[in-house]
């Protein structure tokens, strides 16, 4: 393996999530040859979550350096030369450029919502769901809150595009962030509702809206290749080659359907992570318009219907944070995934109705829902079982309360799904994550190998099927036979108990929604 990668054929994938900027190198079959990460995290400035442009470098360089650091201790070489780029990142947000290429307002994430007023205009003048975390929404936004910057507009993206732009110079977007820029039809942008939009701005502006958009590419295409400037600001002692072809920049939600093999018609996944979202491959259109449904695309087009939460495992975090300091006054030396493992498994032991506890992890607002703002909030009574066990079991499923409310939907909608994968750090602890996701979709759950890894895997073997596959493969194709062949898998049929304990826990989590709106309103 020494000398492959010596050589430059190993693969490289970054993803930039919400907590942590994964890299991960692997080989022409997927098999993972070497980590890097970088941990960084959101900042509300100015009652906007954003990560400023520093903390953008520092976390792409530092990522790489990882990286680069793992290679030389496993093998003993300096890395050089590359066979294939692949960038991913938060799905949504908007990062406005002018001509010159100058960020105009500070980046703002997904994970805002502050643009009721643009989403719901949008929807009901499009007749299409536009959630508030759209890259389009944000846009209206600030124009109709009349924001200066907007007339110098020039280009505006998300930031998998915008690290793909620094790297290559190209303006382009893979088809499964773009479609949570704006609405797709076929492989590009929807020309009826660009029209519309542009009407809706009654020429105010020197552009329009398909003049500022980033060019779609499909899964496969190629999107221009790494420049000096780029392998420079990639690694910044200078070892690393230009002229590296990259892939389309994805988001997590697409490379989330890469990293569990979850393209094709009537397969799903369930990513898990700072935000929680579930998304199906459908095989025919919802019947209805729905507000809590994305309607996104997989990375080579095909139309998924998408759940979308913004708060998932922030509030789990922050309690593990505190049971660290305890376990440090009491001399214990015990690292964080150990404690995050004891933790999840101890909620194995937790009472069938969970003590009668209830939580509710918005860091943020939910829009599925309904709450602009979040509080997170934990609520017992006073003859509530108050055990370890019970307050664990109940964190965890509160990750999944407002997934399951936009879940019946499609339930409703009679929407048929052969197969859920779950992927991202939830399920780092064997079994325990599984098994109350098989609770919650009431169905079996399979979790691989490489669920760990996530986007930042799934955004390396998009960069591999864009310089490997042959002519005329099919993406699922390559998926099913270059990668997934010999992949690991384990699947887990819902445990009846836990599903009886879990729908419990939602009657709770349901009736008690007014004592976090009380909080929000406080």
């Amino acid at each position: 393996m020494k000398q492959f990668i010596e050589n430059g054929k190993a693969i490289l994938g970054i993803e930039f999530g919400s907590t942590r900027i994964k890299a991960v190198l692997i080989d022409d079959n997927g098999t993972v040859l070497a980590v890097g990460g970088y941990d960084w995290e959101n900042s509300l400035k100015n009652g906007i979550w954003t990560y400023s442009m520093d903390e953008i470098y520092a976390g792409l360089k530092g990522s790489y350096a990882s990286l680069k650091e793992d290679v030389k201790e496993q093998y003993g070489i300096t890395l050089k030369r590359l066979k294939a780029i692949g960038i991913s990142g938060m799905m949504h947000g908007y990062l406005p450029f002018d001509s010159k290429g100058e960020l105009l307002a500070d980046f703002r994430t997904w994970r805002n919502t502050i643009t009721a007023q643009a989403a719901e205009r949008l929807t009901k003048e499009f007749n299409f769901n536009i959630p508030q975390r759209w890259s389009i929404a944000h846009l209206y936004q600030a124009i109709l809150n009349g924001e200066e910057h907007v007339k110098d507009i020039a280009y505006f993206t998300t930031l998998a595009g915008f690290i793909h732009t620094l790297l290559t110079g190209e303006k382009v977007l893979g088809i499964g962030e773009a479609s949570g820029m704006f609405p797709m039809n076929g492989n590009g942008y929807d020309e009826a509702m660009l029209t519309k939009f542009d009407d809706l701005l009654e020429g105010r502006f020197p552009w329009k809206i398909r003049e500022i958009l980033p060019k779609v590419l499909v899964a496969g295409d190629s999107a221009g290749v790494l420049t000096a400037e780029g392998a420079r600001l990639l690694d910044e002692e200078g070892d690393l080659e230009a002229g590296i072809p990259m892939c389309p920049p994805e988001g997590d939600a697409g490379t989330g359907m890469v990293a569990t093999n979850s393209v094709r018609v009537r397969t799903g996944n369930v990513s898990a992570g700072t935000s929680v979202f579930a998304m199906i491959v459908l095989e025919k259109a919802l019947k209805e318009l729905h507000e809590e449904i994305d309607m996104v695309t997989t990375p080579d087009g095909a139309p998924v219907a998408m759940v979308h939460c913004n708060n998932c495992t922030s509030d789990i975090n922050a309690w593990v944070n505190l049971f660290k300091e305890v376990a440090v006054l009491s001399g214990s030396d015990m690292g964080m995934g150990d404690l995050f493992t004891a933790l999840f498994r101890k909620s194995a032991e937790a009472d069938a109705d969970c003590g009668n506890l209830l939580s509710y992890n918005y860091f943020s607002g939910e829009h599925i829902t309904g709450f602009d703002e979040g509080r997170p909030l934990f609520v017992k009574n006073p003859d509530s079982n108050f055990s370890l066990a019970n307050f664990m079991r109940v964190q965890l499923f509160t990750c999944f309360g407002a997934l399951k409310t936009g879940l019946k939907i499609l339930d409703d909608e009679a929407v048929s799904v052969d197969k859920i994968l779950g992927h991202g750090g939830f399920f780092k602890t064997p079994v325990i994550g599984q098994s109350v996701l098989a609770a919650v979709m009431n169905a079996p759950v399979s979790v691989m190998e490489t669920a760990g890894e996530g986007g930042a895997w799934g955004i390396a073997v998009l960069a591999a099927f864009a310089v490997n596959k042959q002519e005329g493969e099919a993406f699922p194709d390559y998926l099913d036979n270059k990668i997934f062949a010999s992949q690991k898998m384990t699947t887990l049929e819902p445990d009846k108990a836990i599903v009886d304990s879990f729908n419990s826990f939602m009657e709770r989590y349901t009736k008690g929604l007014s004592i976090e709106r009380a909080a929000v309103e406080m």
